[in-house]
């Protein structure tokens, strides 16, 4: 396992459509072994796998609390089924635009069908942070980034405090 590099907006590769995969193989395992390892690394509770430049539509994410064990979750081909027609705001962060938080309006529930991390077809019901998450790491997989959903104020603000930060990171 390895610590990928997060990709940060506004990189352009961002904003690109993952591919499904075929299926669950060995490589896939691996890819995601690193994306569950870089995740943790940055005290994050989902990544996918556009986040580490790798078009795939693969997503991994851990909701447990501080305190409690590990519970690492693997979602391969994730589709959004039946969102709820009942919306309501939940504060969303991203591992690729640190340091921004902000209120995101999304359905409250959802059903999610995927393949697990053995390739094992999968349909559940996700409420409160598991749908969250899960819609917040299926925009990533469709080029959307969180703060798409902010006004456009907010996101150009947003957008070019990242760039100026990386300008100034490159010159040292």
């Amino acid at each position: 396992m390895a610590v990928r590099e997060i990709l940060i907006a506004p990189d352009p590769r961002l904003r690109e459509v993952s591919k499904p995969v075929d299926g669950v193989d060995d490589d896939l395992r691996a890819l995601m072994d690193d994306m569950l390892e870089t995740m943790y690394e940055a005290n994050g509770i989902g990544l996918a796998a556009i986040q580490v430049g790798v078009p795939k539509r693969v997503i991994v994410m851990d909701l447990a609390g501080e305190g409690e064990d590990p519970a690492p979750r693997y979602f391969v081909n994730p589709q959004i089924l039946d969102p709820s027609d009942d919306t309501g705001p939940y504060q969303e962060g991203c591992l690729s635009v640190p340091d921004f938080y902000d209120d995101v309006e999304r359905p409250l529930r959802c059903r999610i069908s995927y393949l697990d991390y053995d390739g094992t077809a999968r349909e559940e019901d996700a409420e409160g942070l598991f749908a969250v998450c899960v819609q917040h790491e299926m925009d990533h997989l469709n080029g959307v980034l969180f703060v798409d959903h902010l006004s456009r104020l907010k996101r150009d603000r947003i957008l070019k405090k990242l760039k100026k930060e990386q300008r100034l990171a490159a010159t040292g």
